[in-house]
Parts: structure tokens; C-alpha cells; sequence
């Protein structure tokens, strides 16, 4: 049975499991260790987790028969909803999980009347293919400075307007 269900800060080690397990897989191709190493402290420990769960982030649990495979934090905006992580153990990736997640969070759009969910991606992520297929689109370019890194994205955007 699936389930998705908004997280309490009891499970920001879940959290916390989850990326460990999904960071490496996704970023070792187009990102050093050393940059893998720093993000997953900075932003994955318990204490940032529960700190983004007081300050407004809603994390959400995806489950699979009650075990949790992936992850999907929101924050709601003026005129959209960000996804701002979204993650998945890689081997349920394939398996319509992620259309799921995004699913639930235009639905969670809707529900405050917005019509656009938005999202980051590393340009050299393959995920950006799958956003693509999703019927995101790419409305910027954009080189963050990141503490001595600098995060090279793609803005994507989805229109939920029918």
C-alpha cells in the first residue's frame, strides 16, 4: 500500500536515512564528495531538519506498505508552490513514485488556489529529464553561490492551470 503523509520533527532521522541513502547515488556523477559531504550536513542533519519543519518547510514521507522510500519537502509562496527536495531511494525510482509526489504536491496547490509548483534542479541532474516529462519547463539558468560552492540550476516551473 502507498501512503504519503506530512512528517511530524519525530522523523527527521527518517529524513535524515533517506538522504543519506539517495544524496550519494543522485550527485557522485556531477558533484565532488567533498560538496555532497558539506550539503548533507548543512541541510540534512536532525537539528536542520526539525529547525526547517518550525520555520514552515512541510516534509512529507512517501511509504511504501508503511516503510519509508523518499521524501518531499514544500513551502508555499505568493504565487506558487516550491518543491524544494524531493527524493527517492534509487531503487524505487521507475516506478511512478516521483509522478506521485508531484501529483500530491499540485494538489496541495490547488488547495491554497495557486497554479504553479516550482522547483530547482542541478543542471547536470537526471532527474531534469524526468521533470521534463512531468510538464515542468525551464525558466531560468541560474549559478547560486552556496557557502565555496556554487549550485548550477535550472528554475522549473509547471502550470497546474488546465
Amino acid at each position: 500500500m502507498i501512503s504519503i503523509e506530512r512528517a511530524k520533527e519525530s522523523d527527521a532521522g527518517v529524513i535524515r536515512d533517506l538522504a543519506l541513502a539517495t544524496w550519494y547515488p543522485t550527485y557522485s556523477p556531477v558533484l565532488d564528495k567533498e560538496q555532497i559531504d558539506f550539503m548533507l550536513a548543512q541541510s540534512y542533519s536532525i537539528a536542520a531538519l526539525q529547525q526547517g519543519m518550525r520555520d514552515g518547510a512541510e516534509f512529507y514521507l512517501f511509504l511504501e506498505d508503511g516503510i519509508a522510500q523518499g521524501f518531499m519537502s514544500l513551502s508555499i509562496h505568493s504565487e506558487k508552490i516550491r518543491i524544494d527536495k524531493l527524493y527517492l531511494l534509487p531503487a524505487t525510482q521507475g516506478r511512478g513514485f516521483g509522478a506521485m509526489l508531484i501529483d500530491y504536491a499540485a494538489e496541495e496547490a490547488k488547495k491554497h488556489d495557486l497554479l504553479i509548483l516550482e522547483l530547482n534542479v542541478n543542471r547536470n541532474n537526471k532527474a531534469y529529464q524526468f521533470y521534463l516529462k512531468q510538464g515542468f519547463e525551464v525558466v531560468e539558468t541560474v549559478d547560486i553561490p552556496y557557502y565555496q560552492f556554487v549550485l548550477n540550476d535550472y528554475v522549473m516551473q509547471k502550470s497546474l492551470i488546465s
